[in-house]
């Protein structure tokens, strides 16, 4: 089986239907539509309906009816299958793809490769060995999918280059 992409964490119950609160793990809501199928814990579950809650999605999923066997999942992982990829527009990409690719400033000095995208609150981070740039237009002037390159624009004091 392909590897799992984590979309929603349960944070907790809402009402005494067995339906839960959600925490969005993805930028595309849909990957948690009403009729999809999810990974829980062991299981597959089917997402019966949908709903908002102050900021927090709701959902109602099959196999889970009352409200006691809600509080038992809560912190429990949503995943879907990793090949299952969203529409995108042309412009658009997954966190994912970053991984990997070779970042440069826009002066050509090249810093590195992804090792990782972090998810903080304010904005992802992409992590290239100790260095961390935010994941905002500010810094990041261009990504290149096709070449495998991220142009970066660093403010001074950001990165210091060792001139030995």
């Amino acid at each position: 089986m392909s590897d799992l992409l984590r979309v929603g964490q349960i944070v907790s119950t809402h009402g005494r239907k067995g339906q839960v609160k959600v925490m969005l793990l993805t930028d595309f809501e849909d990957r948690l539509a009403k009729g999809k199928r999810l990974r829980l814990k062991e299981d597959w579950v089917t997402v019966e309906s949908v709903g908002h809650h102050k900021e927090r999605l709701i959902l109602k999923l099959s196999g889970v009816e009352t409200v006691d066997e809600a509080k038992l999942l809560q912190w429990e992982y949503l995943s879907v299958r990793g090949d299952e990829e969203p529409e995108m527009d042309e412009d658009e990409f997954l966190v994912s793809d970053l991984e990997g690719m070779t970042v440069r400033t826009v002066d050509g000095v090249e810093l590195g490769v992804v090792d990782e995208v972090a998810a903080y609150p304010a904005q992802d981070i992409l992590v290239i060995g100790e260095l961390m740039i935010p994941l905002a237009k500010q810094f990041v002037k261009d990504i290149d999918l096709e070449n495998e390159v991220i142009t970066v624009e660093l403010l001074e004091g950001m990165l210091d280059l060792e001139t030995e």
